[in-house]
C-alpha cells in the first residue's frame, strides 16, 4: 500500500535547516580567526572575550530553535506517525481501516481486506461502504471530531448485525479543524452471533413459560374443581387426582430436563475423562428398556460388531444420550415392531465409535430433519405431549455428543423409519 506524499511544509523546513547550518558553520570560522589573533597578540583581549561569548550565544540561539523546531515539523507531518498507526491496525482481530481527513483510505488491516476487497487505498471509502447511516457517522466524526458508534444491520446476502466505531486521530497541539494530520479509525465488530445467540435465548425463555404454563393451568383448574362442585364426588375426584399427578410429572420431567440441558452447557468445553466400556453401557441401557418396550409391542435388536469398544468419556451423559435415542425409538416407532441398536467400528476418519438406533416406524418428511435438535421442536406437538416428551431430548443428546468431540447424524423419510447415527472418537 502506497504512503500519502508529504506536503510542502516539510521542505520548507529543510530548507530552512540548511541555512541555519551554514549560518553555524560561518560563525565558527569567524570564532577561531578571532581566538587566534588574540593568541597571536600575546593577551587575550576583553574585545576577543565578548566577541567569543557573544557569538557562542548566537550559534546556540540558532542551533537549538532549528533543531526543536525540525523535530516537532517531524512529529506533526501527515505520515510521520503512520507506521505506527498502521501496525496498530495490523495488530487487529476485527477489520480496521485508517483514512484522512479526505476519508479516503489510507491503510486496512487483513482482516478488513478480507471482509472490504473492495476498499481501496487511495479511495474515498464511500466509493465503498455506502450505507447511509455509514457515510453520516463518517462525516459527523470528521466534522466534528467526535467518536461515533453506529449499528449496521444487513439483509443481503444474509443477515447480519456489526457495530462500527469511527473515532477521531489527533495531532497533539493542533485544532482538528485545521490539522492537515488528522485521521480516522474505523473498526468493524460483528454482533451477528451474539443478536442469533439472544434471539435462541428468547425463544428458549418463550417455549418454556409456555410449556410449563399449560401444565400449571391444567393444575390450578382442577385444584378449583376438586374445591367446588367435586368437592364431594369420590369417582370425579380420583379421576382428577390422576390428571393432576400425570401434569405435575409432566411439569417434572420439563424441569428435569431443563436443568440437564443447563448443566450439559456448563461444562460444555470441558472434556470428560473417564473410561467407559461402550458395549456393556449399551447392553445396560437396553435392559432397561425392555419392560417399556414390550409394553409398546417393540422387540430390542442389540447387535455388537467391534471386538472391543473402550472409550474417554462421562458414563453418565452417554447413558442419556442413548437411552434418550432408544425411548425416542420405542415411542415413535411402535408401528414397526423392532428398534435396531448397531454398536460398530467407525470407518470415518478422526472416530473409533459408531452407534446406529433404527426404527421403522413412519418417519418424518426431509424438511423437519435439520431441526429435529432444536429446543422445544416438535413434527407433532399433540402427539409428542400425549406420549410425555418435552422437546429437549434430542437437544440433549447434541450437546452432550458435541462435548465428547462426537457426531451425531439424523436420516428419515416418510415410511422409512428413522436412524441416529452416533460417532464418537477413542
Amino acid at each position: 500500500m502506497d504512503a500519502p506524499r508529504a506536503e510542502p511544509r516539510a521542505n520548507r523546513t529543510d530548507v530552512l535547516d540548511l541555512a541555519r547550518r551554514s549560518g553555524m558553520r560561518v560563525g565558527l570560522v569567524v570564532l577561531v580567526f578571532l581566538v587566534l589573533a588574540a593568541l597571536v597578540g600575546g593577551r587575550v583581549l576583553p574585545s576577543a572575550v565578548a566577541a567569543v561569548a557573544f557569538l557562542a550565544a548566537a550559534i546556540l540561539a540558532l542551533v537549538l530553535p532549528a533543531r526543536s523546531q525540525l523535530g516537532q515539523n517531524a512529529a506533526t507531518q501527515p505520515g510521520a506517525r503512520e507506521p505506527d498507526i498502521f501496525a496498530f491496525a495490523d495488530a487487529l482481530t476485527d477489520p480496521c481501516l485508517i483514512l484522512d481527513r479526505r476519508a479516503v483510505v489510507i491503510h486496512r488491516n487483513p482482516p478488513a481486506a478480507r471482509q472490504f476487497p473492495t476498499t481501496v487505498s487511495g479511495n474515498p471509502v464511500t466509493f465503498s461502504l455506502r450505507n447511509p447511516e455509514f457515510v453520516r457517522a463518517v462525516e459527523r466524526a470528521g466534522d466534528t471530531a467526535a467518536t461515533q458508534t453506529i449499528e449496521l444491520h444487513e439483509t443481503i446476502p444474509s443477515e447480519t448485525w456489526t457495530k462500527v466505531v469511527v473515532a477521531p486521530l489527533r495531532t497533539p497541539g493542533r485544532e482538528w479543524a485545521g490539522d492537515d494530520a488528522r485521521r480516522l479509525v474505523v473498526t468493524f465488530q460483528s454482533l451477528t452471533e451474539l443478536k442469533r445467540v439472544d434471539a435462541l435465548r428468547t425463544d428458549f425463555i418463550a417455549n418454556a413459560s409456555h410449556e410449563l404454563r399449560t401444565p400449571l393451568a391444567s393444575l390450578l383448574g382442577f385444584i378449583e374443581t376438586l374445591q367446588g362442585p367435586a368437592a364431594k364426588d369420590a369417582a370425579a375426584r380420583d379421576r382428577f387426582l390422576g390428571i393432576m399427578r400425570g401434569q405435575a410429572e409432566r411439569m417434572a420431567k420439563l424441569i428435569e430436563d431443563l436443568l440437564s440441558l443447563s448443566r450439559i452447557e456448563m461444562h460444555q468445553h470441558m472434556r470428560p475423562t473417564g473410561e467407559i466400556d461402550l458395549v456393556a453401557l449399551l447392553r445396560e441401557v437396553c435392559e432397561g428398556l425392555e419392560t417399556q418396550a414390550r409394553d409398546a409391542g417393540v422387540a430390542i435388536d442389540f447387535t455388537v460388531n467391534a471386538e472391543s469398544a473402550v472409550l474417554t468419556g462421562d458414563r453418565g451423559q452417554l447413558y442419556e444420550v442413548f437411552e434418550n435415542l432408544i425411548d425416542n425409538a420405542i415411542k415413535y416407532g411402535a408401528g414397526g415392531g423392532k428398534v435396531e441398536v448397531v454398536l460398530a467400528a467407525a470407518s470415518r476418519p478422526g472416530y473409533a465409535h459408531l452407534v446406529t438406533v433404527t426404527d421403522h416406524g413412519p418417519g418424518v418428511a426431509e424438511e423437519h430433519v435439520p431441526r429435529l435438535t432444536e429446543r422445544f421442536y416438535r413434527v407433532d406437538a399433540e402427539s409428542s405431549r400425549k406420549k410425555k416428551g418435552t422437546g429437549l431430548g434430542l437437544a440433549i443428546v447434541k450437546h452432550i455428543v458435541s462435548r465428547h468431540r462426537g457426531l451425531m447424524t439424523i436420516r428419515s423419510r416418510p415410511g422409512e423409519g428413522m436412524r441416529v447415527e452416533v460417532l464418537l472418537p477413542r
